[in-house]
């Protein structure tokens, strides 16, 4: 007696990863084992760049705040003090728009913490 073997599951399986390894380079795209290792390790990758992203733009809002805060004669690290001093709460993503959009409303927070 042959065993049973559920043929279709296994089979879906496999045609799930594989069509979401669609795009990739050689065997990495139609090579089962391949497409499955390169498959989980973009998982991961994908779960270390949503952490990296959000330090990445924390970093270039300092650097565009630091930036404009400088050509108002002042430092990045003096002025998130100030603000902090005077109770200004106000997140860096803000801070750095206004600083990039619109410079007479950075202009004007800065003069408030002076």
């Amino acid at each position: 007696m042959p065993r049973s073997v559920n043929h279709v599951a296994s089979r879906a399986k496999r045609k799930r990863i594989l069509k979401l390894t669609r795009g990739y380079y050689g065997a990495r795209r139609n090579v089962w084992t391949v497409a499955k290792n390169t498959w989980e390790k973009g998982l991961t990758y994908a779960y270390r760049d949503r952490k990296n992203k959000k330090r990445n733009f924390r970093a270039l809002w300092i650097q565009r705040i630091n930036a404009a805060a400088r050509l108002e004669g002042t430092t990045y690290s003096k002025l998130m003090g100030a603000l902090h001093a005077k109770g200004i709460e106000i997140n860096r993503k803000v801070l750095a728009d206004l600083a990039m959009n619109h410079p007479e409303a950075f202009k004007a927070i800065v003069a408030q913490a002076k």
